[in-house]
């Protein structure tokens, strides 16, 4: 385990939203994140100090103690697995929906469908408890692109404006999961650090329930 505490935090939208929170528990980069191509960052406190990773990394480095604490899309533990990891606390920031969605006006025909997507785990459990058979064809990207090529029949992807869809000819369908970012703990720094990291959860929880509670 680092002497220092470490936070991996995740790339992209998560992290934009991620710095302010930490900003108001007294957590500051001492270097300008969005600028420098660093991956560990120094901070304000000397016992303190920033990773920043893949989303999909984040939760192998906090549960294996690379890093003690993480902060992840709610979609990642879902679909690689929590085991190791406290969630101690729902964060309220990336807040999208993962859903299945398609060419406007699809109908479902037969008895098997194809579907592309990046979360091949969520949407079998899914489309089983559906008592739909589906065809799961893997992607990493540019979802929308399967049906416009007869790949697959719909995607399972995240959602947020929804504009890349209609943009493409499609539409959401159904809601899987209300999708939000969460703080992740390592098991081991939560027995051997439980002070440090107390305090940073219960100072993050306050900060989290005051956005709640403010006015829209």
């Amino acid at each position: 385990m680092n002497e220092k505490l470490t936070i991996a935090l995740t790339k992209g939208r998560i992290l934009k939203e991620t710095l302010p929170l930490l900003a108001s528990v007294g957590i500051v980069p001492v270097d300008d994140i969005s600028s420098s191509r660093k991956l560990v960052f120094e901070t304000n406190r000397n016992d303190l100090q920033l990773v920043i990773l893949r989303g999909t990394d984040v939760p192998t480095y906090v549960r294996y103690g690379a890093a003690d604490m993480g902060v992840v899309g709610k979609d990642i533990l879902m679909e690689h697995g929590s085991e190791g990891l406290y969630e101690p606390l729902d964060l309220g920031i990336a807040r999208c929906r993962l859903m299945t969605a398609g060419p406007v006006g699809w109908q479902h025909i037969g008895a098997r469908i194809r579907v592309a997507t990046k979360f091949v785990n969520i949407t079998r459990e899914y489309f089983s408890r559906q008592g739909v058979h589906a065809d799961l064809i893997k992607l990493y990207g540019a979802m929308e692109l399967a049906p416009m090529m007869n790949l697959a029949d719909l995607i399972v992807d995240i959602v947020d404006t929804g504009n890349t869809l209609r943009a493409n000819g499609m539409e959401p369908l159904e809601e899987i999961a209300a999708i939000s970012s969460r703080l992740v703990v390592n098991k081991a720094a939560m027995r051997s650090r439980c002070t440090a990291i107390s305090q940073i959860i219960e100072e993050l929880t306050a900060v989290v329930k005051e956005g709640e509670d403010a006015p829209a």
